[in-house]
């Protein structure tokens, strides 16, 4: 086909999953779009992938893609013309452990909240279904009626053929070869057949991905693996309702193909491939089979299908799938305006190609998806990630443990240690357990803390990544102080002449306030959702501090560049690596700084929500009088130099009054009994603030208009239908995670804290799945186990009684008044 001079959109990739973009952008209106493939639809990794299609990930958002996908497959050929090949056959999920059993009860509490049919069944109800499996070993399973598998190529033939009847032009066998930029603004594509003008390219580009981003300067990290599966013909006859079947034990997964069956699985030992390059002639191309690195998963196929052994291999299949650094998604739009991504699909390109199509062309045109994909956007990874090393080093790790158990609170080890605080040393020296985000180097505890805490272990999977050092160093914040290192903050600068009126106009709290105010507020999306959740603090009329979370940075400084003015009124500035930042908390915090200053550090002269510039001993600090743990205390921000001199200071000063070096697992404990909220888990951008229970931070009658106002006036008239409310749990020893369904009581609470609910059956109470847990733990000081969860408003009184599934047991609980620990606010304006 002719290529076309200009075009709204520029989809550069004809795997499933450029094809499903092209397709959705021309479902909501978009006719003028072009996709351009190097070589054909398909030649890159689509045609030899083994075309599993499984829904239930961690969270509702990525699961709700896989759903939406599987409603897809079964209308494209009615649709198109175009057989895909969809057999929901089901898929089963084996446990051979205890605790492959016990993530399999977690994984079905997850299914009933957010809307799958998945059921426990024993191990011979799984050799029922899937009669070729030997079921020596296994304890039980997990069925997902409403899964199944594909033929790939159909797929991508499919939405290509959807998306021309749209009117989007497919061009094949055109090369990119670079792009046009102006002002930080996609401005055309350039390929060996001429140039494209467009302000959209979405980079779609599979395992070439990364060297497209590079033309336009953006950082795209993957690493193809060499992903092999065989076919082989048995004896045995085959049911055609064969389930697909993974045996995470065994690192291995099976389906039925025509007269024969699939096997293929993830190793120990990956095999990168293509790190010095791709070859331009890579299409429609296999590896050389590899029997040394497949035998292993060969000989544990066989241990589960022993009709393997005897079968015929009609071919081994090895091809290069994109892998990312934490196994999820690349999806959305680069610093680069208007260069969108869409790659790094890790083995689930198929299952999820439908879900993902919409969503991306949702935020293309709308300007930003309607579902919570954080965990799947492009700005969760840092610069580090332009070194291949550092990459590689990630990917292999995600890869080679893909079927592991990961409990909660797991941490990476790949690439470690990378960012470090002025302080590491020193934390090292006093027996910091590290932590790792965003590339910094965290203290989670202090070994030493733990010493002298007999009993108070958590039992189940609580137990795993835990020390009683936690407990220690909480008890120790909260009865003297305790001294945290925060340097991994992310800390942005906005300044100008238009820094006032650009703040007023992202953020619903008022920031027209002197300077040395500190304002806690929001940013929101056009819906009301809470895009940014951060501290602000006013140095001066033209310049602000904003002061987020570790892992969060990259994408507050985005979408703020986002909005920024072009005409250079604004500065927004990263200012992360300039400024350490120590925390000191407790009723004797005063007492231990206030003599290190000449400033007056009493609640008069330095209240609650105010900063001011003083001095530590001989270091200079920007000291902000906030708290995320509950307890009178400051934030000391300091020129990074200054870092270690100010650890050494305080700590000397402390000593006399019991100061405790701590970790962000006490922090984590305290700021669940105090109730603030974590982005990301409590509240998203689906989530709106009068939800959330964060209107005192909104301010609907400031003088100027702000991004979601609308919305939010909207979603007041129309009453607020679930609240953000913590729940207590009647046995202390269940520890909730997060994703865990909450059931009221009341026979006639519906699901209204759910924004997809679903029946549950059984159980205490009866009644209906009302809501899903957000976050979890367990509080030191009130001694109870704590779960925060979106629940139906006219249910979400405290007294209301719920039950929480854990682990497959439904677990009582009540609906509590918070915050649950000083709720008069009395020990942070001490």
């Amino acid at each position: 086909m002719t290529l076309p001079d200009r075009a709204r959109a520029v989809i550069i990739g004809g795997g499933v999953g450029g094809t499903s973009i092209a397709y959705h952008l021309t479902r909501r209106g978009w006719r003028d779009i072009v996709l351009l493939e190097r070589a054909q639809l398909t030649s890159g990794s689509t045609f030899h992938s083994a075309g599993l299609v499984g829904q239930l990930r961690s969270t509702m958002p990525l699961t709700r893609l896989m759903m939406d996908s599987v409603a897809l497959y079964g209308r494209l050929k009615e649709e198109t013309g175009v057989d895909v090949g969809w057999r929901p056959v089901g898929s089963l999920r084996l446990a051979s452990s205890t605790e492959r059993m016990e993530e399999l009860e977690r994984q079905a509490g997850w299914g009933t909240s957010f809307g799958l049919p998945l059921e426990l069944v024993s191990a011979a109800e799984a050799r029922r279904r899937f009669p070729l499996m030997a079921v020596d070993g296994v304890i039980g399973a997990a069925f997902l009626p409403t899964d199944g598998y594909l033929d790939p190529s159909g797929l991508a033939l499919a939405l290509a053929e959807g998306a021309r009847r749209g009117g989007a032009r497919i061009c094949e066998g055109v090369r990119v070869t670079g792009f046009n930029l102006a002002n930080g603004r996609i401005r055309g594509v350039l390929t060996d057949q001429g140039a494209v003008e467009t302000e959209v390219v979405v980079n779609a580009g599979g395992i070439y991905a990364p060297e497209i981003g590079a033309m336009a300067g953006v950082i795209v990290p993957i690493i193809p693996m060499a992903h092999q599966y065989l076919v082989a013909r048995i004896a045995e006859p085959i049911p055609e309702d064969l389930p697909t079947m993974r045996d995470p034990d065994l690192l291995v997964y099976f389906r039925r193909d025509a007269g024969g069956l699939v096997m293929g699985g993830y190793e120990g030992d990956p095999a990168p491939w293509g790190l010095a390059g791709i070859a331009p002639d890579f299409n429609n191309r296999l590896l050389p089979e590899d029997w040394p690195r497949f035998m292993p998963l060969s000989q544990n196929a066989i241990t589960r299908v022993p009709a393997l052994e005897k079968g015929d291999v009609v071919k081994l299949i090895n091809g290069p799938e994109a892998f990312t650094p934490d196994n999820e998604f690349l999806l959305g739009e680069s610093a680069v305006r208007g260069f969108y991504v869409a790659a790094g699909f890790c083995a689930h390109g198929i299952a999820g190609a439908g879900g993902m199509g919409a969503a991306m062309a949702e935020w293309i045109i709308d300007g930003e998806p309607s579902l919570d994909l954080w965990k799947m956007d492009l700005r969760r990874f840092g610069s580090q990630y332009r070194s291949q090393p550092y990459t590689l080093a990630r990917t292999v790790e995600v890869y080679s443990t893909y079927y592991d158990i990961h409990y909660p609170n797991e941490e990476r080890e790949a690439g470690r240690p990378l960012r470090l605080s002025p302080t590491y040393s020193r934390l090292t020296e006093l027996g910091a357990c590290f932590g790792e985000k965003s590339g910094w180097e965290r203290p989670n505890w202090f070994a030493p803390n733990a010493g002298g805490q007999g009993g108070g272990r958590p039992t189940g999977w609580a137990a795993h990544h835990w020390s009683p050092a936690i407990a220690a160093e909480h008890r120790a914040t909260r009865e003297r102080a305790g001294l945290f290192d925060e340097t991994s903050f992310a800390k942005i600068e906005v300044s100008g002449p238009g820094a006032l009126a650009f703040l007023q106009r992202l953020c619903d709290n008022d920031m027209d306030r002197p300077p040395g105010s500190i304002t806690y507020t929001q940013m929101l999306n056009r819906r009301g959702g809470i895009e940014c959740d951060f501290t602000v603090t006013r140095l001066d009329h033209e310049r602000f501090f904003i002061v987020t979370g570790t892992a969060f940075g990259n994408h507050d400084l985005s979408w703020m560049c986002k909005h920024q003015p072009d005409d250079g009124s604004v500065n927004v500035e990263d200012v992360t690596a300039a400024r350490a930042c120590l925390g000191i908390w407790g009723p004797r915090a005063r007492d231990i700084v206030q003599p290190l200053s000449d400033a007056d550090l009493s609640n008069q002269a330095f209240p609650y929500m105010t900063a001011q510039r003083v001095a530590i001993g001989p270091v200079p600090c920007l000291a902000l009088r906030v708290t995320y743990v509950g307890e009178l205390g400051w934030e000391l921000y300091c020129p990074t130099e200054y870092g270690l001199s100010l650890w050494d200071t305080l700590w000397q000063a402390g000593a006399p009054f019991g100061l405790v070096a701590a970790g962000y697992r006490a922090i984590e404990s305290m700021r669940l009994e105090k109730g603030y909220r974590v982005w990301s888990t409590d509240i998203t951008p689906e989530d709106n603030p009068f939800e959330a229970g964060l209107g005192f931070a909104v301010r609907l009658g400031k003088p100027t208009d702000f991004i979601g106002k609308a919305a939010l006036v909207k979603a007041k008239e129309s009453g607020i239908a679930r609240r953000l409310r913590p729940l207590l749990l009647e046995d202390a020893n269940a520890i909730v995670f997060g994703g865990e369904p909450v059931r009221l009581r009341d026979p006639s609470a519906t699901g209204g804290g759910l924004r997809n609910p679903s029946p549950s059956g059984g159980g205490q109470g009866g009644g209906s799945v009302a809501g899903r847990v957000t976050s979890g733990g367990y509080g030191y000081t009130i001694e109870r186990s704590i779960a925060y969860g979106y629940l139906p408003s006219d249910h979400a009184t405290p007294g209301s009684k719920a039950d929480i599934q854990v682990f497959g047991r439904w677990v009582p609980a009540v609906v509590a008044a918070e915050p649950l620990y000083d709720p008069s606010g009395a020990r942070i304006r001490a």
